[in-house]
């Protein structure tokens, strides 16, 4: 089916993006009117529509609201334009000469934007004076002399300040326009410009040298005399965008299990709120200068859980070694990145990896690989059987569409809705749909899909109620997930509910907490039972957000269907049936050839044809043939539970932080050696230079 959005849906979108703006250039038109006529009621309601939708536009649009600055209609030039309408509306409403009466109130109104750009250059000095070389998490930094952050209306939203600050003046202009009275006016400017200058007065008192934090050079050996005190072994290097947060996060549980002193070391400031809840310290360093401080700690070896543009900075260090351990694998070209050459070591789950790398060719030498597992997937449960309830739950898991353009990288544009369709069609099916966070951030069509296939599910669940009505958990259910959802963001989101990115405020209030990663994994546990209870268990869902993960929809799915990525090697733990969707265009067997890990799966066309033969296998499982296949490709894929991953990633971390030791006293050794060389070469030609 084709995944082309129709020009109506688009259509609709672009009308309701251009709602606000075409009001507020509407209101503009209306307040010129309003102010030669003269109309006194248009006058009011065309400036108060306008101040609306500009508040509006900034709450929900702020995107748009930059693309108008971008044409130099900024919200500073609209205040002035809508305070100067009212201006001359007050001219042309009033028949005598008051030519000096309203030039005070002009001087008036030049002062309180005055006040309004001196209070944008403070801010600006002041966030100058706040922003450190680095930043951290978990980490006593009270030494730094860090302070909360000043209300986020005077530091940061310089368009929501004029707006807030000016509204006196607009409607004390207003009433002036309705009684005659200047006083009004006068009154209205006198509070906008008292405001302006009390926010210049709360800025100012942080520039004074005893409130402002430590100087850059200060916070610096704050943090090597941390280092030396905290003597860090092992790490995780990580660096990424917005959405890409996840890929570090998987690995802070294996990371705080580790023997040693774990460090997390970031280079991007927005990801030091978003890496999940973890006991672990934390520190980004976004100069490759203060990064090359590590040089000299304790510090051996590094895993990476991606590539980025940034790693290549952190491998100049040449006393740590490092580890590419990658944030999934499966049988695409990504899995064996030519980059991956790049580290000591390159760390996989299982022998399939191994071969991929060497059947890739891409330059990794098969002794820096090292089998670990995935210890991260030890919350999996294993496969009980086929499901003992009136519903089959049925997780759709689909990647998203990659770089490369290649077709056959996500279902979800061709094959997703005939999918969703066919499940929908069974009346013993519970559909989980837990789309990949950057689907649709390639391929528009992508995007497009993925809403129409929510709209399918959401549709279905609503005709399901109906029939249902009253089959729904009581409150209780709703409470317990309420309280366990407060639990859990206490533990997890408390200090980061600000969305400033004001890194010392983070820094403030993100001292170390002992047993906290204990907590949150209690409170995590607790929270996905409250969750799965509050739903019926007919009720199909759309998953989303960052809870539940990935493996906790695993532990309740029945079946698995997805496309050729992580998810089939991660949810192979489970040893559970699955499904992939062939979008390749290749046929069945040579799909299979291609992609390893396809081969203990049922495989689906983009009509999804072959849907009610799949639910048959898994409710009868004497009709499942890939049962034995499935044990045999874990085995492939993420190696022997014997001995566990965990303990196979710690000798692994333990080898490397001892060759990474071997290392540095090997380079200690041809230091010394070199030394006297260079002395004595010294001596000879200040010998020859006096002799000559």
């Amino acid at each position: 089916m084709s995944a082309s959005s129709s020009p109506p849906s688009r259509l609709r979108t672009a009308a309701r993006r251009l709602l606000l703006p075409t009001g507020l250039g509407l209101a503009f038109v209306a307040q010129a009117v309003g102010a030669l006529l003269p109309s006194v009621p248009l006058l009011i309601a065309a400036t108060a529509a306008g101040l609306a939708a500009d508040l509006a536009l900034h709450r929900w649009q702020g995107g748009m609201a930059a693309a108008l600055g971008k044409l130099q209609a900024t919200v500073s030039v609209r205040q002035v334009v809508r305070d100067l309408l009212l201006v001359t509306a007050l001219l042309r409403i009033e028949e005598q000469d008051y030519e000096e009466r309203y030039l005070a109130l002009v001087c008036g109104l030049l002062v309180f934007y005055a006040l309004h750009f001196a209070c944008q250059a403070v801010a600006t000095a002041v966030r100058r004076s706040r922003t450190l070389p680095l930043v951290t998490r978990n980490i006593d930094a009270s030494a730094l002399r860090l302070s909360a952050a000043p209300p986020a209306l005077v530091m940061r939203r310089a368009g929501l300040r004029l707006l807030t600050f000016g509204l006196p003046s607009s409607v004390g202009l207003l009433a002036t326009a309705v009684t005659g009275s200047g006083r009004w006016a006068a009154a209205g400017i006198a509070v906008s410009a008292a405001f302006a200058a009390v926010a210049n007065g709360v800025l100012l008192v942080r520039l004074l040298p005893g409130r402002r934090p430590v100087a850059p050079e200060e916070a610096l050996e704050w943090f090597e005399a941390w280092l030396a005190e905290y003597q860090p072994t092992v790490g995780m290097y990580f660096s990424g965008g917005t959405s890409s947060a996840y890929q570090a996060n998987m690995w802070l549980e294996p990371l705080a299990r580790l023997e040693g002193r774990p460090i997390i070391v970031l280079r991007e400031r927005f990801m030091v709120k978003k890496i999940a809840s973890t006991d672990i310290p934390i520190v980004c360093l976004p100069k490759v200068a203060d990064l090359m401080r590590l040089e000299h700690s304790t510090l051996k070896m590094l895993i990476h859980p991606s590539n980025s543009g940034k790693t290549s900075q952190v491998l100049r260090i040449p006393t740590i070694k490092h580890a590419f351990v990658n944030h999934g694998e499966s049988d695409k070209l990504s899995s064996c990145n030519p980059y991956a050459k790049a580290y000591d070591e390159v760390w996989v789950a299982g022998p399939a990896a191994r071969e991929r790398y060497a059947l890739a060719d891409v330059g990794v030498d098969d002794k820096d690989v090292r089998e670990i597992g995935r210890p991260q997937l030890d919350v999996i449960q294993p496969y009980a059987g086929a499901p003992t309830g009136p519903y089959t739950t049925v997780l759709y898991a689909p990647t998203w569409e990659g770089w490369d353009g290649n077709p056959g990288n996500t279902s979800v544009v061709e094959a997703g809705e005939n999918i969703v369709r066919a499940l929908l069609a069974d009346p013993g099916v519970r559909l989980l749909y837990k789309p990949h966070p950057l689907t649709g951030s390639v391929d528009p069509r992508a995007g497009a899909a993925n809403v129409r296939i929510q709209q399918m599910i959401r549709a279905a669940s609503a005709k399901r109620a109906a029939e249902h009505a009253g089959d729904r958990p009581g409150p209780a259910a709703a409470q317990e997930l309420a309280r366990r959802t407060a639990e859990l963001d206490r533990l997890t989101t408390s200090s980061f509910r600000d969305s400033a990115d004001d890194a010392e405020r983070m820094m403030l209030q993100s001292v170390p907490e002992p047993g906290r990663a204990a907590a949150v994994t209690a409170a995590t546990t607790a929270w996905e039972a409250a969750y799965w209870a509050s739903f019926p268990a007919w009720e199909h869902l759309i998953v989303t957000d960052a809870r539940p993960n990935v493996y906790a929809c695993f532990n309740v799915a029945d079946l698995l269907i997805s496309d050729v990525s992580s998810v089939i090697s991660d949810y192979l733990a489970s040893e559970k049936p699955y499904a992939v969707a062939n979008t390749s265009g290749l046929p069945e067997q040579e799909f299979r050839d291609a992609f390893p890990t396809v081969r203990a799966g049922a495989v689906l066309s983009p009509d999804a044809a072959g849907i009610p033969a799949l639910l048959e296998s898994v409710r009868r499982p004497e009709k499942d043939t890939y049962a034995e296949a499935r044990a045999e490709l874990k085995l492939h894929l993420l190696g022997p539970s014997d001995p566990p991953s965990v303990v196979r990633f710690n000798d692994a971390a333990r080898a490397l932080g001892a060759a990474a030791e071997a290392h540095r006293e090997g380079m200690a050794v041809r230091a010394l050696a070199v030394i006297p060389k260079q002395r004595e070469t010294g001596t000879e030609l200040e010998s020859e230079r006096v002799t000559g």
